[in-house]
């Protein structure tokens, strides 16, 4: 089945960096465009930033420049990597695929700006 798992969150001070990971399994990961969202305490929960199989990336205007979207198709994994980070960056990021129609989610890691 497919699972994501997700690692790297924390807390930091702004203008601080984190990297997040997102190992996939159960599926063809080299061939799915792979997706980060976050969701803040009370609001919805919003796309960051996608990438192709290929590794083109698009950005949410609000992180565009800050943040920087990969994949490692050997290891199936896509990265986030934070950069700048300001408070309302804080939220729950969770990794996500469209995998036959269906929305697959990770558990979710914390990232805390704060200082």
């Amino acid at each position: 089945q497919v699972q994501l798992v997700e690692s790297g969150g924390g807390s930091v001070q702004p203008g601080g960096s984190l990297r997040l990971s997102c190992a996939a399994s159960g599926f063809n990961f080299n061939i799915y465009v792979m997706n980060w969202y976050r969701q803040a305490p009370g609001k919805q929960r919003d796309l960051v930033a996608q990438i192709t199989p290929g590794g083109t990336p698009t950005y949410a205007d609000s992180v565009k420049g800050r943040f920087t979207i990969s994949r490692d198709n050997a290891k199936n994994t896509v990265y986030l990597q934070l950069n700048s980070l300001k408070p309302e960056d804080t939220a729950i990021y969770y990794c996500n695929v469209k995998y036959r129609g269906a929305n697959y989610w990770g558990q979710g890691t914390q990232v805390t700006v704060s200082s």
